[in-house]
């Protein structure tokens, strides 16, 4: 995506949160001459930046670097910018909607065993064979064996 993407998305964000250049500079930690730039895609955001901006729009910084082009994603873009953007929806709803949206994207790539990080990480899905058994089923387990030695 284009700097001016980002920019323009921040700024819209910003506006919607009713909250000032300057105050949005001052709470994610830059300068406003800085914001100013970014705003208008003169400059690039790092995703530091992007992170302490998320953060005091009170967004997923998963949002921002799709925004910003930084992840790549199928579906994600438009759904999160659809709630991210959506202005019947109050700051609290937004978050709440994204982290619903997010935990149940990872659950489904955890379902279908698919690995978010490098691609030369073929680890494969876990099996039941791979998850240690703990606490009250290792009990269990030990009780069932001496059954069965009996």
């Amino acid at each position: 995506m284009a700097d001016r993407d980002i920019g323009s998305f921040i700024r819209e964000m910003r506006r919607n949160a009713k909250v000032s250049l300057r105050q949005l500079a001052e709470q994610a930690g830059v300068s406003n001459p800085y914001l100013s730039q970014v705003e208008r895609g003169l400059r690039k955001p790092s995703a530091e930046v992007l992170q302490q901006l998320a953060n005091a729009l009170k967004v997923s910084t998963p949002l921002m670097y799709l925004r910003a082009g930084l992840l790549n994603s199928k579906d994600g873009p438009s759904t999160l910018s659809a709630i991210a953007t959506d202005p019947n929806l109050t700051t609290r709803q937004k978050e709440t909607l994204t982290e619903i949206y997010e935990a149940f994207t990872r659950e489904n790539v955890r379902e279908q065993g698919t690995d978010l990080g490098d691609d030369d990480d073929d680890i494969g899905p876990v099996t039941d064979a791979d998850v240690a058994i703990t606490g009250n089923d290792a009990a269990r387990e030990d009780v069932n064996d001496r059954r069965d030695a009996s």
